[in-house]
């Protein structure tokens, strides 16, 4: 049987570049748009997909966040991490020059410009995380070692903290 052919993206061309392990989730027939229902569509847990966040700190500096899907970044605890008096989200319309991504599709692979990158730190408790490949209904999967060999992401605690139900 054939394996139904995925449409490359920039993110996967650069993974594979590197030859590193990974595999793409496609979503995109699910009508899935938030976080969490890319977290349903893909049965997956919502603590190990990582939504990717672009900000701008008070020294105009731009920094990357990748936060759960399922948590909010904390603007304080974000700044402090990279050395900031403060960081504000950029708006929608500047992620697209800046980044060459749309917003729902933004990877941290692939930028057309590196930009300092923090995890929050329990992406080191999985043994695989999920990230956007770069556009709309496509989901990238590999290990949080092998993303940092293709870019120097930082684990750090940059998240609000969650009322537990549990």
């Amino acid at each position: 049987m054939k394996k139904q052919k995925t449409e490359k993206t920039n993110v996967m061309r650069i993974i594979e570049q590197h030859k590193l392990p990974y595999e793409s989730h496609d979503y995109s027939q699910s009508g899935a748009i938030s976080g969490m229902e890319v977290v349903k569509a893909l049965g997956q847990q919502p603590g190990q997909m990582f939504k990717t966040l672009v900000t701008q700190g008070a020294s105009k500096s731009y920094y990357v966040f990748m936060v759960p899907v399922d948590g909010e970044l904390h603007l304080k605890k974000a700044a402090k991490a990279v050395g900031e008096k403060s960081i504000a989200m950029i708006k929608s319309k500047e992620l697209l020059p800046l980044t060459g991504y749309i917003h729902g599709g933004c990877s941290p692979i692939g930028m057309k410009k590196q930009f300092r990158t923090t995890i929050h730190h329990t992406a080191q408790d999985y043994p695989t995380i999920f990230f956007s490949g770069g556009k709309i209904g496509c989901q990238i999967e590999m290990s949080l070692s092998d993303l940092q060999t293709i870019v120097p992401v930082e684990c750090a605690d940059i998240i609000e903290q969650k009322d537990s139900d549990y």
